[in-house]
């Protein structure tokens, strides 16, 4: 019984952060081993609580911890993997008039349902989380500010476009989006990051709201001079002499 318990729990806090771990069995053959039992239970316990820790309690997204814990490693992989890192920062527009008119108890499942809108929104590699109060975030790993803006819109329509439905009555809602990218020439900390976002998020709001803002997406040529010059022979222009 004490090698079977030294070996539990010698191994039971470094499994536990595994996402895939075999079934307990004794390490000296035990066929009715009592502490495999009890490992188990020790393993669901640990896993409710890091759940617990990294998950908002209202809208069952990840919380404001474990988004300041991912993007920091979104940042870290993309200096890394020189593959960019998107953040949508969004919010709800009037928010405060939604709990004045409809009440704390409305504003909550407006949230909640603006929370289930955005985890059908996004990829399952993306990260949505709740920053805090009625404002989200969406981390989107590998992706580029011209390929985040489209999804930024799909879900702005999909807010506008899908009232929550309250006691027979629909509730309109419509959010304001801010966007901004890292790429392994940014060399900015997370806050910083954020805080660009927030930017464009604010400048949605003073342009009328209900809409996304972001920086000027930079046209890129990806046709090469060789390539120019054979399509202008193909289409009779022909390379110019000196």
């Amino acid at each position: 019984m004490d090698i079977c318990y030294k070996y539990y729990m010698d191994n039971l806090l470094e499994d536990s952060h595994s996402s895939s771990l075999p079934t307990p069995v004794c390490p000296v053959g035990e066929t009715c081993c009592p502490l495999v039992a009890e490992v188990s239970e020790l393993r669901e316990n640990l896993d409710e609580l890091s759940n617990l820790v990294r998950t908002d309690t209202l809208t069952g997204l990840a919380n404001y911890r474990f988004f300041v814990q991912e993007l920091g490693q979104e940042i870290e992989r993309t200096q890394r993997s020189m593959q960019p890192t998107s953040l949508i920062m969004l919010d709800i527009d009037f928010f405060k008039k939604v709990n004045d008119q409809w009440g704390h108890e409305v504003g909550n499942q407006a949230l909640k349902h603006l929370a289930k809108l955005l985890q059908q929104a996004v990829r399952r590699l993306d990260t949505p989380c709740r920053y805090g109060g009625e404002e989200f975030a969406i981390i989107l790993p590998d992706t580029n500010l011209a390929a985040s803006v489209p999804v930024a819109e799909r879900i702005r329509r999909e807010v506008e476009t899908n009232p929550l439905a309250v006691d027979g009555k629909s509730l309109q809602m419509t959010i304001s989006l801010g966007i901004t990218t890292y790429t392994d020439m940014t060399d900015i900390s997370v806050d910083e990051l954020v805080k660009r976002a927030d930017e464009y998020l604010y400048e949605a709001k003073k342009s009328g709201r209900n809409r996304v803002c972001h920086a000027k997406i930079e046209r890129v040529d990806n046709v090469t001079v060789e390539e120019k010059q054979a399509l202008s022979a193909l289409f009779g222009g022909g390379a110019q002499k000196d």
